[in-house]
């Protein structure tokens, strides 16, 4: 093995139907029209010199060491900036050319450190190549003038060390501009400028340190970086990777690839690749930096089990572990019936492990009791999308953004839930396409450097339907419908149906008005951008879909984009940005009670058939239970076991009460985790997880894209999850012979019609394939409903608005909305033990100055948050970003316990909760609330019996 070197064009590939051809040194080269010297160099095989050029950045033209000749020209051009032209003549060597390279180097060299030997970028540093390169051996200069290597130099600056994962080192600077250019026209940030000018120059994070500025630690600046002046702190530590893999980040949706590099099995940094379809080489905090969960020392990495919850866990071999487990599962079967155990689904872990779970489930314990996380976050997309489109997922890919004129954010921050797609959306917003933004808060999006969203539309908490009716009506009643789109691609008895019900008055914006507290005129502004304003794309999170309307209101979309011709064409679509790294994935394996794999109802004979045959068991044809009828049951004493592979339902589920109420009833919990999470706590049995870093399998992100995941280090707890699951159901009785995930992916292709063209092998040729992947799409499908939608014809639906049962009381006059920040991921047991928690070291509300000020709160005091459900305390943090009578929070700490507070109420359609429709009450406090008195005692337990382990180790 060895590192990954990727081709360095110097300046962006360039896509043109036009080529040019030119002469480089004698040799012939046809590039796309476009294409600069130096990139057209690099496709002969010739390499020209450069400091300031990469071709994750436009071309700048600034450090003067690519310099060519150009037969008819005058001087001596950049290559980076000069365009290739039909004709052109070029040579990249010559005399001249040499000792101008050479002077250039000198000057660099002659204000740089010469300790090459001892720098962290020692063998990976640009400077010191391009210094060989130009055959520089020795400098005329000398130090004696002002330089800023010398600490003794009134020019000399500090080290900056105030970011937990790089330094930086301004005596290293050659003010080549690529960190700022990175910070600017990678990440948008902006959050690096040049301080100083002439021989006064260094990159500055503003007028502070790196820590405390604007900068969002993605490292595009460290990975542009030509020399150690922006390093990675890991590096630095430990020296130079020697060998990598390329993997897919398991934090967000976005599946960002990886070059995970290594020191024999540690790892050394992740580095993004540039080959990533998702992320094109750029990446965020969590995935380029927050990888050091993975080998925390709060991993558990031995079987535990327990009799009671209340007795102390044991440590044990896999062996009696998973005897302890099937033995349970088998007398709770035997005692209280077929239908008394279940199984979830992970959206954290790869397709092949959803898979083996939920055919544990249906052929081993032989019921449908199998649910995923999907149920508490997308699940709404599946149904609706499915019953307007024909099929659960996204429309497009997401470079499409680069082709939308229009975007319209619902319920989604994506520079803090998805921040690689942000930055791409934030890059077409400033080549000038146009942006709604519908969200309660003001998020970053709707106004940040260089960005100002066009309409920002505040919606309420539970009104989004009535929103996108008011939308739809004003598309509707202002003869903006694309006539031959719906007349060519949808039904048109049902679109006629929609149209009437749409136009009716009660959906107005003036009449909703009071309903979703948005201007009638923005609204109306908004609707005519997105039906006129070119291709127009929505982009969705779970502000849409946690709702009792969820379904509804995904529906209501879908509407929305079909009456407008925005569905199936660049540029154009209803796209979910998924939560966690494998919430598609898990949804399409069939992690549902009612589903097989492709969304494939139980009920059907011919495909219950088909997995018979295979799997050789009997199923069943009832669905089973859903998350919440499972512990509905466990409440009412008939659902008794339950395996849980990946998830922490008592710190991310609804209603916090109710839950662990439901754990405590049930007589065998099987927990398989890197951590003891707060589920854990209720769990008979423990199993070792392994991350993602010890894997081997696939995810599929938010644009349908499937990618490889691979193990670079061998599993901590002895074996892998899929593993863990065979190994469960050889137990009790069950017989599974795999030796490989691939094998495990095969079975899928085989099963599944969208997956029928997916195999390793071709996930190594293409590096990664967007379903459905057959024989009429070998190659993957970027884009869906081109020519016709998945069902057919395109189905509109009726979006009734009905208010949510959650309402605003005397007792309860405020309502709670919840979501996520950058640093930290989902219920943070992954971020939490990593450097991250320095941004975000516990949960805050947001409250608007008025209703701060009307309880008598200041910015930082400690407040009750009360609800019907239940009660905890949390900081206050006063913004405008809220509005009034709306406050937020995250979900990220455990201690916090943000989900004591929401509610069962939960969508109609697929019962997922409604987290965001909460009414609460905010007071000023002294102490924390009961339930997190019990969590710090419970979490003091654990600990000792944490300590306990470890000194009997």
């Amino acid at each position: 093995m060895a590192l990954i070197k990727e081709i360095d064009y110097g300046t962006p590939i360039r896509v043109s139907d036009q080529s040019v051809t030119l002469t480089i040194d004698g040799q012939s080269v046809t590039v796309p029209a476009g294409t600069s010297v130096m990139a057209a160099a690099m496709h002969a095989g010739t390499q020209i010199p450069k400091l300031c050029a990469t071709d994750s950045l436009e071309p700048f033209g600034s450090c003067r060491l690519c310099l060519v000749e150009i037969d008819g020209r005058r001087g001596t051009p950049a290559s980076c900036t000069t365009p290739a032209e039909n004709g052109m003549v070029v040579h990249t060597q010559s005399d001249k050319l040499a000792r101008l390279r050479k002077g250039v180097m000198e000057l660099y060299i002659s204000d740089h450190p010469l300790d090459c030997l001892t720098c962290s970028a020692n063998g990976d540093c640009e400077l010191q190549t391009q210094a060989g390169t130009v055959g520089l051996r020795e400098v005329r200069y000398g130090y004696d003038g002002a330089n800023h290597v010398s600490k003794n130099s009134e020019l000399y600056l500090p080290k900056d060390e105030s970011n937990p994962y790089f330094a930086y080192d301004p005596s290293k600077c050659i003010v080549c501009n690529r960190c700022v250019r990175a910070c600017e026209e990678v990440q948008g940030t902006f959050a690096l400028t040049i301080a100083g000018r002439g021989f006064d120059s260094r990159v500055a994070a503003g007028p502070t340190d790196f820590f405390n500025s604007e900068c969002v630690s993605c490292g595009a600046c460290v990975q542009a970086c030509p020399t150690a002046t922006l390093q990675e702190k890991s590096v630095i530590a430990m020296g130079q990777p020697e060998h990598a893999k390329v993997t897919t980040c398991a934090y967000c949706g976005v599946g960002c690839s990886f070059k995970a590099e290594m020191q024999g099995d540690r790892i050394v940094r992740m580095v993004p690749y540039k080959d990533g379809k998702a992320n094109e080489g750029h990446s965020c905090v969590k995935g380029r930096f927050a990888y050091g969960y993975a080998t925390h020392q709060d991993r558990i990495t031995k079987p535990m089990v327990r009799e009671r919850i209340t007795d102390p866990w044991r440590e044990v071999s896999w062996e009696e572990a998973i005897q302890h487990a099937a033995s349970a599962f088998k007398r709770i079967q035997a005692q209280y019936g077929r239908d008394s155990v279940g199984g979830i689904t992970s959206s954290r872990c790869t397709n092949e492990e959803a898979y083996l779970v939920q055919k544990l489930v249906r052929a081993a314990f032989g019921n449908n009791n199998v649910d995923t996380c999907a149920r508490v976050c997308h699940s709404p997309t599946g149904y609706g999308l499915m019953s307007t489109l024909g099929t659960s997922a996204g429309t497009q890919d997401f470079k499409s953004v680069e082709d939308a004129d229009v975007i319209l954010v619902i319920g989604a921050n994506p520079t803090d839930g998805h921040p690689v797609f942000g930055s791409r959306m934030k890059k077409r917003l400033r080549w000038g396409a146009k942006l709604i933004v519908a969200d309660p808060r003001r998020i970053d999006l709707v106004k940040s450097p260089h960005i100002k969203a066009t309409h920002h539309l505040p919606v309420k908490p539970g009104s989004n339907v009535a929103l996108v009716n008011a939308l739809a009506h004003v598309v509707v009643t202002e003869g903006l419908i694309d006539e031959v789109y719906v007349r060519e691609r949808c039904d048109l008895k049902d679109f006629e149906i929609w149209a009437r019900f749409i136009a009716d008055e009660r959906h107005a914006p003036e009449a909703v008005q009071e309903l979703t507290g948005c201007d009638p005129a923005e609204v109306r502004a908004a609707a005519r951008l997105y039906a006129k304003g070119g291709a127009a794309a929505i982009y969705y999170g779970l502000g849409v879909t946690e709702h009792s309307q969820g379904s509804t209101m995904v529906m209501g979309m879908a509407n929305l984009a079909m009456a407008t011709g925005n569905i199936g064409k660049p540029g154009a679509g209803v796209n979910p940005l998924r939560g966690q790294n494998n919430v598609q994935g898990s949804c399409d394996m069939g992690s549902f009670p009612h589903e097989l794999t492709g969304y494939r109802h139980v009920s059907d004979d011919a495909t219950r058939e088909t997995f018979e045959a295979l799997w050789g068991a009997e199923l069943s044809p009832n669905p089973g239970l859903r998350i919440t009828n499972m512990l509905d049951e466990a409440v009412a004493g008939t659902f008794k076991g339950l395996y849980i592979q990946g998830e922490d339902i008592a710190q991310s589920d609804p209603d916090t009460h109710h839950v662990t109420a439901g754990l405590r009833a049930m007589e065998c919990i099987v927990v398989q985790d890197l951590f003891l999470n707060e589920t854990a706590k209720y769990a008979h049995v423990f199993l070792p997880g392994a991350s993602f870093l010890e894997k081997d399998g696939t995810f599929t992100n938010a644009e349908r894209r499937i990618s490889r995941v691979r193990q670079v280090m061998a599993p901590m707890g002895g074996y892998g999850d899929w593993e863990g699951t065979v190994l469960l159901a050889n137990a009790l009785g069950y017989r599974m012979d795999y030796t490989h995930p691939s094998q495990i992916m095969d079975e899928i292709a085989s099963l599944t019609p969208s997956f029928a063209g997916v195999s390793y092998a071709k996930l190594e040729e293409l590096g990664s394939i967007q379903w459905p992947c057959n024989d009429k799409a070998p190659q993957g499908t970027p884009m869906m409903h081109v020519d016709r939608f998945v069902r057919g014809l395109g189905r509109f639906m009726l979006t009734e608005f009905v208010a949510s049962d959650e309402r605003t009381t005397r007792k309860f006059p405020l309502i709670l909305t919840t979501g996520r920040i950058l640093s930290q991921y989902n219920v943070g047991a992954q971020t939490r033990r990593t450097a991250n928690s320095l941004w975000h070291p516990e949960d805050v509300l947001e409250i608007h100055p008025f209703d701060a000020e009307s309880r008598g709160i200041v910015d930082g005091d400690l407040i009750s948050l009360e609800s019907r459900s239940g009660d905890i305390a949390l900081k206050a943090r006063v913004t405008e970003r809220m509005q009034p009578g709306v406050v937020y929070t995250t979900f990220h700490h455990a201690k916090t316990g943000a989900n004591v507070i929401t509610t069962d109420y939960s969508d109609w359609a697929t019962n997922c909760p409604e987290y965001k429709v909460t009414a609460v009450q905010v007071r000023r406090t002294n102490r924390p609330s009961d339930w997190q008195a019990r969590f710090y005692e419970e979490d003091i337990s654990l600990t000792r019996i944490a300590q306990t382990l470890d000194a009997a180790e």
